[in-house]
């Protein structure tokens, strides 16, 4: 624990404290900011900063007014800092801000990234925090360029280079946020865009452990096996889901149907990968089959890798869980991936990841539905689910709800911002006893 004393009166604020504090310090900032008269256009209530300045800090990318007609270019270059600030990491941006002045951390702010990196090695926290700064500028920088080269001719070079800037930031940390009133539907047909923002985004969500893997040992078989799983889960979650999609909105007016070939599987593409934890969207989301809108509430609670700018519970806990169904089903004495074994203990706090998301999901909607008896469940169930893994996909009701409900939406982007298991850790006080219980049978099932 971390004291602080302040005039004889003694805090202790646990690293879980620190960081939630940190991204709440974030939230304050960017509300007065957004609220400035040189930020908005004047009809910019104190409600909609609030809302904006939490989806923006915890890159979720839900909105109630059009950012582009709403802010200002000021509004819109803090809302740029916010995403950044929210996609690094409160403390990432703390380690880079010690490092310029001392040579080396101390051990309690290495506690607190450690934490905050979800690192056990404390000798790691600082070369993670560093490589995940280079790593961001360095594909943002190639998003901006390609990006700018796509849009030169259509938008001029100056408006070509300010929407690459704009769109390259909230792709690479999967905010979700469009200067667009449409979001990116009007790009459908621009193949060269929407699979750049792909990339982008999907890159941003796989993780910068992985990515500094690949880096590093280059080979399949010399990546980790955490690289390992985090890959295959990602490419078989993309691939079944872009078919599956394309297939139940082949025949759909509304969505694919009026496309040529091309066209549709871009956009199947663009909406299978997107709900991993972007936000954006090529298609309108309202009116996806409702299948395809199942599947995509599935994408979005699973969310991408762990140390990534993705909300959800993470592939990684996906894959543990499934492959714990498997193992129990198969009657195996332990749990293996790519030829090592998983502990029970990984388990246990996948199993917790899970609960506590689906707990915050269904008080979430349960209160949204109290809130809003006369909106529609299946709109008010995927608001709920793209907040808690904040995604920020929206089926047009964001706008419609009453300041109570985007109050509740706020803390649920915060909560799935910090993550299920800090989250426990900040209501939860640890208790060890060393007196052992015998063991009982619970009939399961």
């Amino acid at each position: 624990m971390i004291k602080k004393t302040l005039k004889n009166k003694t805090f202790n604020l646990s690293p879980p404290s620190l960081l939630a504090l940190g991204f709440l310090s974030f939230i304050a900032i960017g509300t007065v900011l957004l609220k400035l008269p040189i930020s908005n256009n004047g009809h910019f209530s104190w409600m909609d900063a609030l809302f904006t300045a939490t989806s923006a800090v915890t890159i979720t990318g839900l909105s109630v007014v059009n950012i582009g007609q709403s802010l200002t270019t000021t509004g819109q270059i803090i809302l740029l800092f916010l995403i950044q600030c929210g996609g690094l990491g409160f403390m990432t941006f703390a380690i880079l801000a010690a490092l310029s002045l001392a040579p080396q951390l101390g051990l309690k702010q290495q506690m607190m990234a450690q934490d905050s990196l979800g690192q056990t090695s404390l000798s790691k926290v600082t070369f993670i925090a560093q490589s995940v700064f280079f790593y961001t500028l360095f594909f943002e920088i190639i998003g901006i360029t390609v990006l700018t080269t796509i849009w030169t001719s259509q938008f001029g070079f100056a408006h070509a280079l300010y929407y690459a800037f704009f769109y390259s930031i909230s792709s690479f940390n999967n905010a979700g946020f469009s200067l667009f009133p449409d979001s990116l539907m009007s790009f459908q047909s621009h193949y060269f865009a929407c699979l750049t923002i792909s990339f982008l985004y999907i890159l941003g969500g796989i993780g910068f452990l992985v990515l500094m893997d690949i880096k590093q040992n280059k080979r399949w078989k010399r990546l980790s096996t955490n690289s390992k799983v985090v890959l295959s889960t990602i490419a078989i979650l993309n691939i079944s889901s872009f078919l599956l999609i394309w297939l139940l909105e082949a025949n759909n007016p509304l969505t694919l149907s009026q496309m040529n070939l091309g066209e549709q599987a871009l956009n199947a593409w663009f909406q299978a990968t997107v709900p991993r934890s972007s936000g954006f969207n090529t298609l309108d989301t309202a009116s996806l089959m409702n299948s395809s809108t199942l599947i995509t509430m599935f994408l979005m609670f699973i969310g991408g890798g762990s140390l990534s700018t993705a909300g959800g519970i993470k592939v990684g806990t996906f894959f543990i869980l499934v492959l714990s169904v498997i193992s129990f089903l198969r009657r195996n004495g332990e749990i293996r991936a790519f030829n090592h074994s998983i502990s029970y203990a990984n388990t246990f706090k996948a199993l917790a990841v899970v609960v506590i998301t689906l707990s915050l999901i269904f008080v979430g909607l349960i209160t949204l539905l109290i809130l809003e008896p006369h909106k529609d469940f299946l709109n008010l169930f995927f608001e709920v689910v793209s907040a808690a893994c904040t995604v920020g996909l929206s089926r047009g009701v964001t706008g419609e709800l009453h300041n109570g409900s985007l109050f509740v939406l706020s803390l649920l982007m915060f909560a799935g911002r910090l993550g299920p298991l800090t989250l426990a850790y900040l209501i939860a006080t640890p208790k060890k006893s060393r007196l052992k219980h015998p063991s009982a049978d619970i009939q399961i099932g």
